[in-house]
């Protein structure tokens, strides 16, 4: 046999590249076992990634500079590399910015035999996106991975199909991908089982979400002590999965139970709970909780600030308020358009409306999100002449209005009288910006008319809108119907409501109110006694007031409070100078059959009144005060509020369902028109 090629022949080159391949290869094995050895037994550090093999792959700075190595590669024959070509799905597929996934399948589609980082890399990239049928993809390129038999799944294969699962709600995949976890013995691999766990949580299937956490904690306590320590400290983020998908399912009692169980908590449990109680409509809970949070030892975060942030809103906590944004100014928080509209938000609905213009005029001006947020709090506090300016200087600044923007500037119109300007809003959002109106847009133009007393335009608009009416916009024209006294409307929107939401106290209460208003008894009787057979309760006033950093909250009526007594002698001697003034109760309020002086009396309790007295008696003279009420106040307690503000010379801040009233020397910015 004569001898092989000479070293100076055509061979060299390709002999050359066999060795740098070979040992390119023998790298990344040692690299990749080195990192899956690290993520499943608590090891160092991994060593430098593979990418440090191609640094001209890792100079690259966009999807036109990898193309160009790329198109250079496939030249000199070292994209056969499989290490190179890994590195090069990698970089399209997974670069949070410079992500091409059309460009990463078709690298992936001509590699010959993907090795299994190479797999992990596409279906990563697939299933993290938003697009419901390229998670789709992710599955099926998932399945074709398992059935082809070439590359066997590892740890960092089931997360991302675990995710696609999820998030497609996809529970019968996920058991068979459990099941083949289960095979591959990955079943008590922490990131793995995490991801099991959030599967069947955000499947809605918490009694197997359950068994794995339960197995996972029996599995822990039956360790050695210092394997204990280390395993709750990475069981935490099961901890956190499962009371996460209590609040998920509005089971709070569970979560809060599960919550107080755990034996260690990072600040993303304390978020959970927080935000949870907030979304729930329990915002005095969301409050307390965040207290709890500054007597540990875990700092509050940016998520922390914008989950509590809605709950002190609603409350009406301003102080709270106060420090919770200078708490973000001292640790460096970056107030950016999210968390500046939670601070925006904040300030307009505990009464600051003057603080909120001061942080709109720190944030940039570029998103939406400040815009929508100052017009609407202008718009919450009557002040339509400057929403109106607001919106205007939105436009000039370059920002297309959104939908919400029209939600807020119809709404200014709505609560300022301003027909005509909320009809020309209305027309440019459709025909000019070309927006599509949502039922939000309808209810404010409903409102409108409803206040304006062009009851048949608000009805004959409501039966022409693209899309079924609503429970909000329902109610805001039987509101209208009971202000203008249109009983036979009345009755026609009140029986759909009571349809469309059988169990909500509003319709009915409406009802027996128009009735009762009519003198109508006997149709009050009957739709209370509807109420009692169906045990639908009407839903008591009641009004929160914020004090030296503590909100006392108070129910029509009273009494619970320790300084009961002297609220009520407060309350007498309220009512004394206001009797002096010549002011006499609006007992057409009270809708109920009773005498004048019961109705009195009746009046004389509302939960704002009570909040009030409860502020004089605590606060220093000329205090202003600010009282958060979930009903509309009623047309007694704000002729009382004007002149409580002037006799005791107060500032009085009240913010009803609707929107905002600031009293002072016996007028409403309202103009009494609310």
């Amino acid at each position: 046999m004569g001898p092989g090629p000479s070293p100076s022949g055509p061979w060299r080159g390709d002999e050359k590249r066999g060795k740098r391949t070979s040992r390119r290869n023998c790298e990344l094995a040692r690299l990749m076992n080195s990192t899956v050895c690290a993520a499943t037994a608590g090891s160092p550090p991994p060593p430098p990634h593979p990418s440090a093999l191609f640094p001209q792959i890792a100079r690259c700075r966009s999807m036109a500079d990898l193309k160009q190595v790329h198109a250079h590669m496939i030249k000199t024959g070292d994209v056969r590399d499989p290490l190179a070509a890994a590195e090069i799905l990698r970089f399209c597929a997974l670069s949070a910015r410079r992500r091409d996934l059309r460009y990463a399948r078709a690298v992936f589609d001509q590699m010959r035999r993907p090795n299994c980082f190479s797999w992990n890399s596409i279906i990563r990239a697939l299933a993290e996106s938003d697009d419901d049928a390229t998670q789709l993809e992710a599955l099926a390129l998932f399945r074709e991975m398992v059935r082809g038999g070439h590359v066997e799944p590892n740890g960092f294969t089931f997360p991302p199909v675990l995710k696609a699962c999820a998030r497609l709600g996809r529970v019968k995949e996920g058991r068979q991908v459990h099941g083949m976890v289960a095979k591959c013995g990955l079943d008590g691999d922490e990131f793995v089982l995490s991801n099991l766990v959030r599967m069947y949580v955000l499947c809605g299937v918490m009694e197997d979400a359950y068994v794995l956490f339960d197995e996972r904690i029996v599995r822990s306590d039956g360790v050695g002590k210092e394997m204990n320590l280390r395993r709750q400290e990475g069981d935490v983020v099961l901890w956190n999965v499962m009371v996460d998908g209590y609040v998920r399912m509005g089971d709070l009692r569970a979560a809060r139970e599960l919550f107080d169980k755990m034996p260690q908590r990072s600040v993303v449990s304390w978020n959970v709970m927080i935000s949870g109680y907030a979304q729930h409509g329990l915002f005095m809970e969301a409050v307390e909780t965040f207290r709890e949070i500054q007597m540990g030892n875990v700092s509050a975060n940016y998520v922390t600030l914008v989950s509590v942030l809605p709950a002190i809103s609603r409350l009406g906590a301003l102080e709270l308020g106060k420090w919770v944004h200078l708490y973000a100014e001292k640790n460096g928080i970056e107030i950016d358009d999210i968390l500046g509209s939670a601070l925006l938000d904040m300030y307009s609905k505990c009464g600051s409306i003057e603080k909120a213009l001061q942080v709109f005029e720190a944030l940039p001006k570029e998103s939406a999100k400040t815009w929508n947020a100052i017009i609407g709090g202008l718009a919450m506090h009557g002040r339509a002449k400057d929403a109106l300016d607001y919106f205007s200087r939105m436009e000039r600044s370059g920002v297309t209005p959104s939908d919400v923007a029209y939600i807020a500037v119809l709404t200014a119109c709505s609560h300022a009288g301003l027909l005509e300007e909320g009809r020309s809003f209305f027309n440019d959002m459709i025909n000019v910006v070309g927006l599509e109106p949502r039922i939000e847009h309808y209810g404010c133009m409903v409102d409108m008319f409803g206040r304006a007393a062009l009851l048949d335009e608000a009805e004959e608009l409501l039966q022409n809108m693209p899309m079924e009416p609503d429970d909000v916009i329902l109610k805001a024209l039987l509101g209208a119907c009971k202000m203008h006294g249109n009983i036979e409307m009345g009755e026609r929107i009140a029986q759909r409501l009571m349809k469309l939401s059988p169990n909500d106290s509003g319709s009915y209460v409406a009802l027996s109110n128009m009735f009762a208003s009519q003198g109508n008894w006997e149709g009050v009787s009957d739709i209370r006694l509807k109420m009692k057979e169906m045990d639908i309760r009407k839903d008591p006033g009641c009004s929160w007031i914020e004090l030296d950093g503590t909100i006392y909250e108070f129910l029509v009526e009273d009494e619970a409070h320790p300084r009961a007594e002297e609220i009520h002698s407060m309350l007498e001697e309220i009512a004394s100078k206001l009797r002096s003034l010549g002011y006499s109760p609006n007992t057409t309020q009270v809708l109920l059959n009773v005498d004048e002086e019961e109705k009195e009396s009746a009046l004389h309790y509302h939960s704002e009144k009570i909040a009030v007295a409860f502020g004089l008696i605590s606060t220093h003279p000329k205090t202003p005060l600010r009282i958060a009420k979930n009903l509309r106040i009623c047309e007694d307690c704000h002729a009382a509020m004007k002149l409580i503000s002037k006799v005791y010379e107060r500032p009085i801040t009240v913010r009803d369902r609707k929107r905002f009233h600031h009293f002072q020397d016996g007028f409403c910015s309202c103009g009494d028109f609310w």
